[in-house]
């Protein structure tokens, strides 16, 4: 597949998801590129800003399996995995598999759920498997996983590890529509006369590891390379930081600036593309030093304040 062809799909993806989702077509372009990327998204935002619904938007406009799992206290690695049963009439036990054997998963409010059950999904994010009684067992490519969070100020909240953070290729929130967009969505939602969106397969599981494939092509300049180098280590040297983004954060940058290239019909990396990616790929990898809480710094302002006196690249 040519990068044209990945540019063409990739707007036909957006423009079908946007009948569901209204205004919020740049968050879809990055849900889409952390797709392409082959990698994991978290959303953190709060309760009622469509993220479940783009997460079963996506896998009905991509043509992949969907199972969605609601985190809660008393879930179990067993729910998610799946677990071996024994079958009266075979006389054996046999594999009754979990939830997480699909092409895309939610993993709704992810943090409700306590550590030893979230620590389930460690293993399927990272070697697309999972363990179960020592069997292990490969899981359906493409394999994606689409958590959502609460906002850690929230009462009866787990905080991922620092661990599983680093899992997902990148963090993003919603954000709430502007006063016409919400007009909109209660106009399509009265003349549609129904709760459910019925969106159309724009491509399918094949396809799809065909784009990703193709995105695999996209050239990067070694000074752009550089560029994303100097901006991860800067966070490991910032005296604001207690813990700065590893070697993955660069690793992520250079697999989500290559797809969002291909998405816009581009076969190179631009710096642009690197300060586009930067905040939504480094900030749930930082660990901030305690005072900073005080004075209402975050992670985003961190990676901004950073891009701002890195120099960029000049590339042909």
């Amino acid at each position: 597949m040519k990068i044209a062809e990945v540019a063409a799909r990739s707007r036909a993806i957006i423009d079908e998801v946007s009948k569901a989702i209204v205004g919020k077509e740049e968050v879809l372009e990055l849900v889409l590129t952390g797709i392409l990327a082959g990698g994991h998204i978290l959303f953190e935002d709060y309760p009622g800003l469509a993220k479940t619904l783009i997460a079963r938007s996506f896998s009905q406009v991509l043509g992949i399996e969907f199972k969605r799992i609601q985190f809660t206290p008393d879930l179990l690695p067993g729910d998610i995995t799946g677990s071996y049963i024994f079958d009266r009439d075979k006389e054996e036990f046999v594999l009754s598999k979990g939830p997480i054997f699909a092409h895309l998963i939610l993993a709704d409010e992810i943090n409700r759920a306590t550590p030893k059950t979230q620590s389930a999904l460690l293993e399927a994010m990272q070697e697309f498997q999972v363990t179960i009684a020592g069997e292990t067992l490969p899981l359906p490519a493409p394999f994606i996983v689409i958590a959502t969070q609460n906002p850690i100020e929230y009462e009866g909240t787990f905080p991922l590890p620092e661990a599983q953070l680093d899992r997902f290729i990148m963090r993003l929130k919603v954000g709430y529509p502007e006063p016409a967009e919400e007009l909109e969505i209660l106009k399509r939602r009265r003349e549609r006369k129904a709760d459910e969106i019925v969106l159309s397969q724009v491509t399918n599981a094949d396809d799809l590891l065909e784009m990703r494939a193709a995105v695999e092509e996209v050239f990067i300049d070694p000074d752009v390379e550089s560029y994303i180098v100097t901006i991860v280590t800067r966070t490991r040297e910032d005296t604001n930081v207690y813990v700065g983004a590893s070697p993955r954060g660069s690793l992520a940058l250079l697999k989500l600036t290559r797809a969002w290239a291909a998405l816009h019909g581009r076969d190179y990396v631009l710096p642009d593309d690197v300060k586009t990616l930067a905040v939504p790929a480094l900030v749930h990898r930082l660990i901030l030093s305690p005072e900073l809480w005080s004075k209402r710094i975050g992670p985003q302002d961190v990676v901004e304040n950073i891009l701002r006196f890195v120099p960029v690249p000049k590339v042909d």
